[in-house]
């Protein structure tokens, strides 16, 4: 068994195309303006996403509700991540995270309608640190993975993936409620 494909909604299909084509490299099999794509890396599979569009006011995703957090497109070796960092930074792409999981390296970062996208490279299985208990803190962040993201401000050394995930939702929450906060105050004194 494998995961077929994830379906994703975006406000306009048109436009999420565009990015996943720039950004991700991946090949389409088939744009309907107005309604969907279907997009894949390996051209060997019918799709890998597919964007549905629901309408430029459709409300985005909101923290710590139940969903994706995101998806995680894999390259095949260290030198294509390091191709996909330099064509994130020079689209201005923001990136959320780099984390180092001990056994892979992952760059995290949203697509413009805020779906979470991450491209990580792992090594061989030969290679990991150990086989069970993968994503533990004394297994992550060993160095393994050189490469332009080294001074990158986005690079996590600090927490394990499992802490990571949880702080950054919190983060976003916290940010979120604020920024409602704001509006609301604005609002008030208006």
């Amino acid at each position: 068994m494998y995961l077929g494909h994830v379906n994703i909604q975006v406000r306009n299909v048109e436009a999420s195309h565009a990015w996943y084509t720039k950004i991700l490299g991946l090949h389409t099999y088939q744009l309907t303006p107005g309604k969907a794509a279907f997009l894949s890396a390996d051209i060997e599979r019918s799709h890998e996403i597919a964007l549905i569009e629901v309408g430029p006011d459709a409300p985005g995703q909101v923290p710590k509700q139940v969903g994706l957090n995101h998806m995680a497109w894999m390259v095949d070796t260290l030198d294509e991540l390091q191709v996909l960092y330099r064509r994130l930074k020079e689209h201005d792409v923001p990136i959320r995270s780099i984390v180092d999981h001990g056994l892979s390296l992952g760059i995290y970062f949203r697509d413009p309608d805020g779906n979470g996208v991450e491209v990580s490279y792992e090594q061989p299985r030969a290679e990991w640190p150990r086989q069970e208990r993968l994503f533990m803190p004394d297994v992550t962040n060993l160095g393994r993975f050189p490469g332009p993201w080294d001074d990158d401000p986005a690079y996590d050394r600090k927490a394990g993936v499992l802490q990571r995930f949880a702080g950054t939702l919190t983060q976003e929450a916290a940010g979120k409620k604020m920024a409602g906060q704001g509006a609301a105050e604005q609002e008030a004194s208006a």
